[in-house]
């Protein structure tokens, strides 16, 4: 059940800030920026700042590659918005058919070979963490990665294990392509915080 004060804002200066960012932009103002305004002290400036981090600081992938992971940890969850969300942004690096296939099996997809492994390790780690070993690491590193995007990659499927069943569990409101495409360029000149 989604709080009323989610919906509309939980007080006058939030539903004034909704209702104009939603005129603006031309578009209802998605969920993810609806529950940041109302639960600040979670959503807002903590998981905000740990996402603009892990999505947009310095790192040896690109702003494409962890969208695509943040949209494949979704897509491993069944999380409909963070696919739609964060494929979108991947779009706009990759290519719609790109990321597309990827979604759909990266070990034939047209990504460079790293960026598969980086994946395969990410599905395991979401899928089945009890079973993740080090043996995993060792086939990631074998097929080029190294430590820093192992781990890079590793923090991309953490906050969004967090965020996808955050989304799930609000029930997050599906935008139409055409929104998330809208969306996406925004979330990719603002980021997260």
């Amino acid at each position: 059940m989604r709080l009323p004060e989610v919906e509309r804002g939980d007080s006058l200066r939030h539903r004034t800030l909704i209702a104009m960012i939603s005129r603006l932009s031309g578009m209802r103002l998605p969920d993810a920026a609806r529950v940041a305004f109302y639960h600040r002290e979670f959503a807002g400036p903590t998981l905000g700042a740990w996402t603009q981090h892990v999505m947009r600081g310095p790192s040896p992938w690109t702003v494409s590659e962890r969208e695509l992971m943040a949209a494949s940890v979704a897509s491993w969850n069944a999380c409909p918005f963070c696919v739609g969300a964060h494929g979108a942004v991947a779009v706009l690096g990759l290519g719609r058919d790109t990321v597309d296939a990827a979604l759909r099996d990266p070990a034939t997809a047209p990504i460079p070979d790293r960026l598969k492994a980086a994946l395969v390790f990410l599905r395991t780690a979401t899928v089945d963490p009890d079973g993740l070993s080090t043996a995993d690491a060792d086939i990631a590193r074998s097929a080029g990665l190294g430590d820093g995007e192992l781990c890079d990659a590793a923090a991309v499927a953490a906050v969004f294990n967090v965020i996808t069943r955050y989304a799930n569990a609000l029930a997050f409101t599906i935008p139409s392509d055409e929104e998330f495409d809208k969306a996406a360029g925004m979330l990719l000149r603002r980021g997260y915080s």
